[in-house]
C-alpha cells in the first residue's frame, strides 16, 4: 500500500470492503467488529483517522499511535477476544500532514468470532448474525476448507452414477482434442483424474463427490443427496401472469445443459453474425455462456431454484451464489473467482465452458452482436445475468410464422413486394448482416435467385446495401 493508493481508497468512500474509523485517541470496539466481519466475508480495508460519513481526514493523535498499534495487535492475538486469533500488521501513513493507520484484513479460511459473537459484512456495515441460523449456516458453508461440491459419499459406489453419461462426456472431450488424456481411461479413472473421487477427511474413506453425482448421477441419486436441486426454464411472452412454456429440469448437469440450450433454441431466433471473418450463431454463443454459468457456478448448498427465463425484451438467469462482492460487475474491473472447480473442469473438457472469466467477456461480446444491447451481471447472494433483447422471442422466422414477421416488415416499407421478396425481408429484419449465401441457404434456393430478388428490392428502394458485400449490412427503408 502506498500513500497515493490510500488516498484513492479514502476518496472512494466507505463500501462493503472499506471502513473508516475516527479513532483519534484510542480504539473503539467497532474496529474489532470490522476486523471480524471483513475476515468472515471477503476481506477489506480499515483506515483509522478518517470520519466515516464525510471522508474528512482528521488523523490519529501522534502521541497515541504506538499505544493504538500495541492494543490492536494484542487484542487480535487474544483468543478470548478474537477466536481463532489473527496476525495483522497495521501500517502508519502521513497524508496532508495527518497520521493515519491502515489495516488490511484478508478473507479468512475459517469462521471467526469476536467475544463469542459472529460478525458479517454487508453494504450496510458490520452485522451480528449469531442468532440467525440460516446466515450462520451459509457462512460455515462458505468457510469450509473444501468446496461444498467436494463433499464425499464413501458409501455410494459407481453404480449410483450413470456410466453412459460419463462415456458420452468422454466422447465429447475426444472429439474436441486429439490425444485427449481421457482417451485411454475408464470411467473410474476419469472421475479420479478430475477430482471427482476423493478421500473423506473425517472417515479416511474414499468415495465419489457431490460434484460427481451432480455431473453424472442417476436422477434418483441426485434427489437423494440434494432434494432441493432443480432448474426452472420459463418462456413468458404472451401469458405474463404465468408462462407460455415451461420445463422443470431435474437431471444430471450434462443433460441439464443440453435441455436448457434446446429450450433456448426453441424460443429464440437464430441470427448469424460475423465474428471476424467467421459467421457464427450469436444466440448459441450466448446460451452456452449463461447456461454453463447457472450450472457450474451455482451455490448448491442453497435451496434456491435456478431460473432461465425468456421474455419479450430480455433473457435473464438467477442462481444462488457465494458472492465475493456485491453489486453490478464491470467488465474492466471484474476478477473471477472459482466457485465449483471440479464441475468447471469437466465443463471445459467437454466444451461447455472456456477458461475462468471468459464467460462474462463472451456474453458481452455476443449480446452486442445479437441485440445491440449490453448485458448486466449482478453479484449478490443471488447472481443475476440480464441479456437485453429487442422482442427477440417474438421474431422467430419459419414456415409457421412468416406471415407474422411479414406484417412487421410491411410496416417498414411503402411499396408492394412479392410474397417471395417478403420472405427475404423477413430474414433481413431478423438479421441485417445476412450475406447472399446465407440467405440462399436459409430459403433453400440458388444464389442466382437470391441475387435477382435482392436486385428487385433495391430497385423498389425497399432495401439498400450499406458497406461491402462481405462486411456490410442490409438497410430496410421505411
Amino acid at each position: 500500500m502506498t500513500a497515493d493508493e490510500l488516498k484513492k481508497i479514502i476518496q472512494s468512500g466507505e463500501k462493503i470492503d472499506v471502513e473508516f474509523k475516527q479513532s483519534e485517541n484510542d480504539l473503539t470496539k467497532d474496529v474489532y467488529q470490522s476486523v471480524c466481519s471483513f475476515n468472515n466475508r471477503n476481506g477489506g480495508h480499515i483506515v483509522l483517522g478518517v470520519v466515516d460519513k464525510t471522508k474528512e481526514i482528521r488523523g490519529v493523535n501522534f502521541q497515541k499511535v504506538d499505544k493504538i498499534l500495541k492494543d490492536f495487535t494484542t487484542s487480535i492475538n487474544n483468543a478470548n477476544k478474537l477466536n481463532p486469533p489473527m496476525y495483522l500488521t497495521p501500517e502508519v501513513f502521513e497524508i496532508d500532514g495527518k497520521i493515519l493507520v491502515y489495516i488490511w484484513v484478508p478473507e479468512g479460511t475459517q469462521l471467526r468470532r469476536l467475544n463469542g459473537r459472529i460478525w458479517d459484512r454487508t453494504h450496510e456495515g458490520d452485522i451480528d448474525i449469531t442468532d440467525n441460523a440460516e446466515l450462520v449456516y451459509k457462512m460455515y458453508a462458505r468457510k469450509q476448507s473444501t468446496y461444498f461440491v467436494n463433499k464425499v459419499y464413501p458409501r455410494l459406489g459407481l453404480e449410483y452414477l450413470d456410466l453412459d453419461v460419463i462415456r458420452r462426456a468422454k466422447q465429447m472431450a475426444l472429439s474436441r482434442v486429439d490425444n485427449h488424456p481421457w482417451a485411454n481411461m475408464d470411467e473410474k479413472e476419469i472421475l479420479r483424474s478430475t477430482g471427482l473421487i476423493l478421500t473423506d477427511p473425517d472417515t479416511g474413506k474414499e468415495g465419489i463427490t457431490l460434484a460427481a453425482i451432480l455431473l453424472f448421477g442417476k436422477d434418483n441419486t441426485i434427489m437423494s443427496v440434494l432434494p432441493q436441486y432443480k432448474t426452472d426454464a420459463i418462456y413468458r411472452v404472451k401469458n405474463l401472469d404465468r408462462y407460455d412454456d415451461r420445463e422443470v429440469i431435474i437431471t444430471n448437469l450434462i443433460d441439464s445443459y443440453r435441455r436448457l440450450v434446446d429450450f433456448g433454441k426453441k424460443h429464440l431466433n437464430d441470427t448469424f453474425v460475423l465474428d471476424g471473418d467467421q459467421s457464427v450463431s450469436a444466440r448459441d454463443k450466448i446460451l452456452r455462456e449463461i447456461i454453463s454459468n447457472i450450472l457450474a457456478h451455482r451455490d448448491y448448498s442453497n435451496a434456491y431454484t435456478a431460473q432461465f427465463v425468456i421474455e419479450s425484451n430480455r433473457i435473464y438467469t438467477k442462481n444462488s451464489n457465494l458472492p465475493h462482492g456485491h453489486g453490478e460487475l464491470k467488465l474492466n474491473q471484474f476478477e473471477p473467482f472459482p466457485k465449483n472447480p471440479p464441475i468447471s473442469k469437466v465443463f471445459r473438457e467437454i466444451g461447455y465452458a472456456d477458461e475462468l472469466g471468459s464467460g462474462m467477456r463472451n456474453t458481452n461480446k455476443y449480446t452486442k452482436l445479437y441485440s445491440g444491447g449490453t448485458p448486466i451481471f449482478f453479484e449478490d447472494n443471488i447472481f443475476q445475468i440480464v441479456i437485453p433483447m429487442e422482442s427477440v422471442a417474438d421474431l422467430q422466422v419459419g414456415p409457421d410464422n412468416v406471415k407474422k414477421v411479414t406484417e412487421k416488415v410491411t410496416e417498414k416499407v411503402t411499396e408492394k413486394v412479392t410474397e417471395k421478396e417478403q420472405e427475404i425481408l423477413a430474414l433481413l429484419l431478423e438479421n441485417a448482416n445476412y450475406t447472399m449465401p446465407q440467405l440462399a441457404e436459409k430459403l433453400k434456393i440458388s444464389r442466382k435467385t437470391i441475387a435477382v430478388r435482392l436486385k428487385s428490392l433495391k430497385e423498389k428502394n425497399v432495401i439498400e446495401r450499406v458497406g461491402s458485400d462481405r462486411k456490410g449490412y442490409w438497410k430496410i427503408n421505411k
